[in-house]
């Protein structure tokens, strides 16, 4: 089993970017252009190495290699992003990698392309790009190329070396546990070992709703891999596990003018099996509530006028000061109720609310996950 983190220092210490490895400060799918210039590398990376795995890896500076690390970034659905945009998808896995001397609430983004041996295209047009369009790495950069090219396998024996050397041992396997427990100690910090071999540990701050039990603050890793599979400040989790799986279902608190409830977001089911393999299967859960379209227009309205004076500079009264803390969410709830323009508003919002108040942008991160999770759907 391959220890992501160890993956990662082989790829920034014996590579620059080439064929089979780019890097990036960070990566923004949530507009058109982020979204373009990802597909673009995705689909050169994959025609590039048609015989074995390639990779991004995201939160790194790109004149000295220092690891800065991004936000924790769960979108499950980014398979569905690729599927919807290209022609012969690769498959495509994102994976968040804890290193020790990062914030807790930052990680290494992994993305890992698995290979077809198929010519990858975009299937549409996005941004600039024309549906059609073919891409491949030339050293460092990702190319167009409007002609038949025979592809090549030139990096299969170099990936095949880099991932044995990054093989995890028990030692990694317990330094991790050991850390983990430490660093977590305030937060119930816990392990369990599946089928002898696999290592989950996980913390939280634990509650008592209704009879339910909610964990936030929640950090899950699986060890062997030193993957973060969930993290989040904000939200609200169910944790259940047996001598098989480990499931999680994640919890979002919506609502209008005080009426806040929590609304079921997404189930995680990780089944782990007696040859050392395991599975991940997400399943989406979010019905979006609906509300009376007379009380959503005051309220959307509302926004609108404190963005409005957001942007002027202008100082907001006690009651808007509190309305803005509620703006992410209730934009989001506008736009899961046919209010198409909302979610424009909410990134017309994004700069603002970043320098405003960190706790607000924070939420207004939370409302874009959420939504993130519900589009790919």
């Amino acid at each position: 089993m391959i220890n992501k983190r160890l993956l990662i220092k082989h790829l920034l210490a014996h590579n620059d970017e080439n064929s089979f490895y780019d890097k990036k400060r960070k990566v923004d799918i949530s507009h058109k252009e982020g979204k373009a210039k990802f597909l673009k590398h995705i689909c050169a990376l994959s025609n590039s190495n048609p015989k074995n795995n390639s990779f991004i890896v995201i939160g790194i500076e790109d004149e000295d290699n220092n690891i800065i690390g991004v936000d924790f970034f769960d979108d499950s659905k980014i398979q569905n992003l690729i599927n919807a945009y290209l022609n012969h998808p690769p498959i495509v896995q994102y994976e968040n990698i804890p290193f020790p001397h990062l914030p807790e609430d930052k990680v290494v983004g992994l993305v890992t392309i698995r290979p077809t041996a198929k010519l990858t295209s975009l299937r549409k047009n996005i941004w600039k790009y024309y549906g059609g369009s073919v891409f491949f790495r030339d050293g460092s950069m990702s190319m167009p190329k409007v002609f038949d090219i025979k592809i090549e396998d030139v990096n299969s024996k170099i990936v095949a070396a880099i991932e044995k050397h990054a093989q995890n041992n028990i030692e990694h396997t317990l330094n991790r546990v050991f850390h983990f427990m430490e660093t977590r100690k305030d937060y119930g910090a816990q392990y369990k070992v599946f089928k002898e071999y696999f290592v989950v540990c996980w913390s939280g701050q634990k509650k008592i709703i209704k009879n339910q039990v909610f964990f936030s603050r929640v950090d899950i890793e699986l060890i062997n891999e030193q993957v973060r599979l969930f993290f989040s400040t904000l939200d609200e989790v169910s944790i259940n596990y047996n001598e098989n799986s480990f499931k999680i279902i994640e919890y979002v608190n919506l609502g209008l003018q005080g009426t806040n409830k929590y609304f079921p977001l997404e189930e995680t089911l990780i089944t782990f099996e007696d040859n050392a393999h395991y599975t991940i299967e997400t399943k989406l859960l979010f019905e979006a509530p609906q509300y009376d379209i007379k009380v959503l227009h005051h309220i959307y309205n509302a926004n609108n006028a404190i963005l409005e004076k957001l942007k002027k500079g202008q100082n907001l009264r006690k009651r808007e000061q509190i309305d803005l803390k509620n703006l992410p969410a209730t934009y989001v709830i506008c736009y899961l109720n046919l209010f198409h323009e909302a979610i424009n508003k909410l990134n017309e919002a994004k700069p603002y609310l970043k320098q405003y108040n960190p706790e607000i942008y924070s939420l207004y991160k939370e409302s874009q996950r959420i939504l993130r999770k519900v589009k790919y759907n």
